[in-house]
């Protein structure tokens, strides 16, 4: 028995997003985008994501040939207005975990599909709050490996939740893919999950 054609590419090499299109039936290929990641001067967290988005979708659609849709999506998470990123090194991670400790973020998740000429997106805006986290867990927690890649510098789907208080929003979007927003968007090229 052979496997079913793909129904796109989805232009991330983040597990994250893999076990959460995998979860809602999707099937894909995986062709990810190699595009500088900074902020323009002066550009707010939700048009950064959104064009990050968007440039990932072009980028892999034009190494596709138009071949299959695209799906892309980036994640960032925000403080204060501030777009912190992935940790460089422990101090660095430790700086941001110091920060949101105790207090109130946004995550922000952009989702871009693209097929033939056609473009749709969609943003995610997420808040979650943590806890009050010790010196001492900080430094277990980059131990464990888990936030040197993350946004923020933690994964809510791992050991990360254990400092979550609360969440407000979309608790796929805070991994990397909303599922209510990318569901939306796969409507346009005809992909529907329940039918």
């Amino acid at each position: 028995m052979s496997a079913l054609p793909s129904r796109l590419l989805l232009a991330s090499a983040s597990p994250r997003r893999r076990e959460l299109l995998d979860q809602i039936g999707v099937r894909y290929e995986v062709l990810p985008a190699d595009i500088h990641e900074s902020p323009a001067p002066g550009e707010r967290p939700e048009a950064y994501v959104r064009r990050l988005a968007a440039e990932k979708s072009l980028a892999a659609q034009r190494q596709n040939r138009g071949r299959l849709p695209v799906l892309a999506a980036d994640t960032e998470v925000v403080l204060d207005g501030e777009i912190l990123g992935k940790p460089r090194d422990f101090e660095h991670a430790a700086e941001m975990l110091a920060r949101l400790s105790g207090r109130e973020h946004h995550v922000l998740s952009a989702v871009s599909l693209r097929a033939e000429n056609k473009h749709w997106e969609a943003l995610n805006a997420s808040t979650v709050a943590f806890r009050a986290i010790a010196p001492e867990e900080i430094k277990a927690y980059w131990a464990s490996g888990e936030p040197q890649d993350k946004a923020g510098a933690y994964a809510i789907q791992g050991k990360g939740a254990v400092f979550v208080r609360q969440i407000s929003g979309s608790y796929s979007g805070v991994m990397g893919l909303p599922l209510f927003e990318t569901a939306t968007l796969l409507k346009n090229i005809g992909l529907v999950i329940l039918q």
